[in-house]
Formats: C-alpha cells, structure tokens, sequence
C-alpha cells in the first residue's frame, strides 16, 4: 500500500483530505487523477479499518461514481451484490422494481470489504500520500483562510501540511467543520437504528434488496457479499424500548413480523447486533475559504433511504471537479469552492428537505399512502417510485410526475369500489 508515516516537519500539497473513508478516499482518487498532489489522513492506524455501523448499500445514481471511480469492477470481484429494491407498505403491498432496468442497480458490499478497498485504490494513486493514524488537531490559517491542518500521532509527534485545499471527510460530528466553525444546523431524528448480518437467512426477492414502511417504524434487508444478508430495524424511538432490553432478539422478533417475511429466524446471526441511539440529522456549510467538506462531514442525515454511501462518493465527484481547474493553477480556488456549493445544494436540497420532514418518526400521509398503493398495481408509478428511491430524479419531477396519476388512478379505483354491488347480492 502506498502508504507513509514519515512525513517530517512542513509539507505543502495541493489537498489536504482529513478522512480516508468513502468520501475522503473518493476525493483523493479523483483530485490525485486530476493531477493533484494529495496528502489524505486517517487518524485510524489501521489501513483495514472500516465503519461498523452502515447498511452500505450504494443506490443508483452513485453507481456512475463508482465506474468512473474504476472501483466497480474491482467490487464485483470482491463479492459486491448488484440489487435493487423492493418497497413494501401495509396499505399497498410490493412495489416492485423495474424489470427493464431504467435506473441502475445500487451495489452491496460490506463495508469491512469496501472501506479497505478504496483505501488502497487512493493510496495507489500517483500524487496521493496516505497518512495513518494522524488526527487533525488543528487548522492552519493564512489571513482569514484556512491553509491546510496540523497533524498528530499517538506519540504527540506533528506534521504541519500545508495546502490550497483542505478537505474534511471525517464524518459525522466532523472536528474539521468544527474546528473550522463553518454554519451548522441540526434537524430532530425520531427513530432508533439496530441491524445485524445474518447467514443462512436470504430474503425472497435476492439479490434485491427489501424495505418494509410500517408506517411509522421500518425493517430491511440487503443481500451482500458472502451469502451474508444484513437486516436492519429502525423503530420510532416510542417503540424501541424491546430493543434497549434485547437487542438481539428484538430485531430478530421486528423483522419476522412483517408481511411475506424472510427466514431470519432460521438464519444464524454472524457479528453482534449493533444499534445506534442519536441520529440528529446534522448539516454544515460545506465551504469556506480554503476549506470544503464532503460525505457525512457536510450533510449526517437519516440512514433510513440508504443514501449515506451514495453522497458520499457524488459529493466527491462534485467537489474535485469544481476544484480542480483551481488546483492545477487554471483559476483561483474561490470559483472552485462555489461551483461546489451550488452543484451540491442543486442536487440535495429537496431531497435533503424531504427526508427532514420524514426523519422525525411521523407517520405517512394520507397522499403518501395513496401514491405507495396505487405504485404497488401500477407499474409506471412504481418506476417512479425507484427512480425516486434511488435518488436518479428529485422530489420535484417525482412529484409532478406520480400524483397526478396517483391521483386519477386512486378515484378510479374508489368509484369501481363504489359501484360494486354488496357482497351478499347474487347478480346474473
């Protein structure tokens, strides 16, 4: 692995990428590409290391990031599952996804496979410097603009690297944003999230994934790499108290209650279960002078859609495409940092506002529910639904183009209801 520890004293670069997971890594492949040099730190000393809790499904509309990532191929060659998803309601039924393929299949490859993956790909990367077990301890300033970070180790030793850009990737509660004290805002989270990987216990529909909306608490499973299927369960915190008590069981119990539910009780539980108490969606301005953020970093927000791995890796895409004409000397960084800004709040604003409204533990509305079970008879709508779900179009075009039918499709069926004769009439 390209990697060094021997950084000594001051090193200027043209990126400074604090975090070496999704985001940072993505970032550093890209801008190393572009012909940047990169110095990406990780403050985990272990180049295996990886993130514990993730359902790590990929949607749709990152899977062109990842090919021209070149990373795809090398995932399938890890055991990565193509899948797609599957949207159960208890008012609709399936909605199911597209046979005809419009929108990509998403990707499923555990985190502990993928994390090492992009890691090394980054590091392999000519003018990328991989720096392990380093944490930004600071930030170094030029006049009123930050100029890169000061590193240290275990031992207390410190490099200063210096540089035009400083990337934050460092996830959620980021220590450069931070440090930085860049605009932050805090939305109310008001589910529980506890999953664990099984064997032995594939859901009907693989290599698809599953989704059940019960309206308000979820359950899903994603199949993945090693015959393993990964089962998730996010109650609204009301009703999370079985799973503070037993964990283990209490998922197992939330997953074998659903409808058509899948074998998880004849499954063998592979790793603990895991839970996560906190989830505030937590969101920052994602530049400032000298300074961008990507990943979790700039946008923490609620796992339940599966959209944290995808971000992660667009918003990379995003910012070294903004920037980079500024790093290779073509322009002023300034520009750069604004494109980025724009690019990002064009792509996420609405599905950012979306999932607020959604993430504190409401239960669906009256549309809501309409457009879900006319999705589950109707397959035009259901393609909706997926481009939706995958994040390949926004919530306005899903909108404009799904309640209008919803709409005619639901008095439809209301006035066929209507105008059927009572059961116990013998008609003919």
């Amino acid at each position: 692995m390209g990697t060094t520890n021997n950084v000594t004293g001051g090193q200027d670069f043209d990126a400074v990428i604090v975090g070496a997971s999704l985001a940072g890594s993505a970032t550093a492949i890209m801008l190393g590409r572009a012909g940047a040099r990169v110095a990406l730190v990780e403050q985990r000393p272990d180049p295996e290391a990886f993130k514990r809790i993730c359902t790590h499904f990929i949607q749709g509309s990152a899977v062109a990031t990842l090919q021209r990532l070149e990373l795809l191929e090398p995932m399938m060659r890890a055991g990565a599952v193509r899948s797609r998803v599957r949207l159960h309601t208890d008012g609709g039924g399936w909605v199911a996804p597209s046979e005809h393929g419009e929108v990509p299949a998403g990707v499923n490859l555990r985190r502990q496979v993928l994390d090492p993956l992009i890691r090394e790909t980054a590091a392999q990367t000519p003018g990328v410097e991989l720096i392990l077990g380093h944490t930004a301890t600071e930030l170094l300033r030029d006049g009123g603009s930050v100029a890169g970070v000061l590193a240290r180790d275990s031992s207390g030793s410190e490099l200063r690297l210096r540089a035009r850009l400083t990337v934050g990737a460092d996830g959620r509660g980021s220590k450069v944003a931070a440090l930085a004290g860049v605009r932050k805002r805090r939305v109310r989270h008001g589910r529980v999230a506890y999953g664990a990987y099984f064997e032995d216990a594939t859901p009907a529909g693989a290599p698809d994934a599953s989704m059940w909306l019960r309206d308000p608490d979820m359950v899903a499973a994603f199949p993945t790499d090693g015959g393993l299927t990964f089962y998730a369960a996010m109650p609204a915190k009301g009703n999370a108290g079985a799973f503070r008590e037993d964990p283990d069981g209490a998922l197992v119990r939330a997953v074998a209650a659903v409808p058509d539910a899948p074998p998880i009780e004849a499954g063998r539980r592979v790793g603990p279960t895991q839970g996560k108490l906190d989830m505030t969606n937590v969101a920052h301005a994602p530049v400032a002078s000298g300074l961008a953020l990507v990943g979790d970093a700039a946008l923490a927000i609620d796992p339940l859609w599966g959209v944290g791995c995808g971000w992660a890796l667009q918003s990379a895409e995003w910012l070294c495409d903004s920037v980079a004409p500024a790093l290779l000397g073509g322009e002023r960084l300034a520009p750069g940092l604004r494109r980025y800004r724009l690019r990002r709040a064009r792509a996420l604003w609405a599905h950012s506002a979306t999932i607020y409204d959604y993430s504190g533990g409401r239960s669906m509305t009256p549309p809501e529910r309409m457009l879900f079970r006319e999705a589950a008879s109707d397959p035009a709508l259901a393609r909706i639904v997926e481009a939706y779900g995958n994040r390949c179009i926004g919530p306005v075009r899903m909108l404009a183009s799904a309640m209008p039918r919803a709409t005619v499709l639901g008095l439809r069926d209301a006035l066929r209801r209507d105008s059927a004769p009572p059961a116990d009439v013998v008609t003919g």
